[in-house]
């Protein structure tokens, strides 16, 4: 019999509530004492790197990972681990902002899955400014046992699937490198319809 664990994807538009989602989801593991560890991304530095931080309930510890990082071995250190209340065995891994992760990150988590069985939760963005997949979510579809979306609203009360990078001025850009790190003073979730008709796309018509 096969026996490993599963890698699920929570993929979200910005201020969907996905580290909410992570978030919530340690603290009831903490309450069941079930071993876990928080992994995320140190590209994403705005609320410091050891840390995940959700604007309704608060922050959470975490381990902070950069692209060098070897997560298969990383996360063997912490397998016989007493992570809480004496408990051992790591069960699950929760990952705030993987979008940022490398392929090749991805594929050692699938291994540390099929490996320890442990159950691997990833939490970030589908695609970015531009619309186009981040390589890490690209491999996490290809290779995630499920998905689900996060879902939130567009102005316009659409379901939000973009998210667009803004000027200081708050108009929309479309040049640039596909990472920068920033908050709502930079970007701003949107539908796909106002996503396209807000940035000129010829096929849709501006509607103000």
């Amino acid at each position: 019999m096969c026996n490993h664990g599963k890698i699920k994807f929570n993929y979200g538009a910005m201020g969907s509530g996905k580290s909410l989602h992570l978030i919530a989801t340690a603290h009831n593991f903490k309450i069941h004492s079930i071993p876990f560890i928080v992994l995320k991304s140190k590209i994403d530095d705005r609320d410091g790197e050891d840390v995940v931080h959700s604007r309704a309930i608060g922050d959470i510890e975490c381990v902070g990972i950069t692209t060098n990082d070897n997560i298969f071995e990383l996360v063997s250190n912490y397998l016989n681990a007493d992570l809480f209340y004496g408990a051992k065995g790591l069960r699950w891994i929760l990952i705030d902002e993987c979008q940022f992760l490398t392929e090749k990150q991805v594929d050692e988590l699938a291994a540390v899955a099929d490996n320890f069985g442990t159950n691997v939760l990833c939490y970030g963005l589908r695609t970015d400014f531009k619309t186009q997949l981040f390589p890490g979510s690209k491999r996490l579809f290809e290779i995630a046992d499920s998905f689900e979306e996060i879902k939130s609203s567009c102005y316009c009360n659409s379901k939000t699937i973009f998210n667009a990078r803004i000027n200081k001025d708050g108009e929309i850009v479309t040049d640039g490198e596909q990472i920068e790190v920033g908050g709502d003073d930079r970007y701003v979730s949107l539908c796909r319809k106002c996503y396209f008709e807000k940035t000129g796309n010829p096929l849709y018509k501006k509607n103000d």
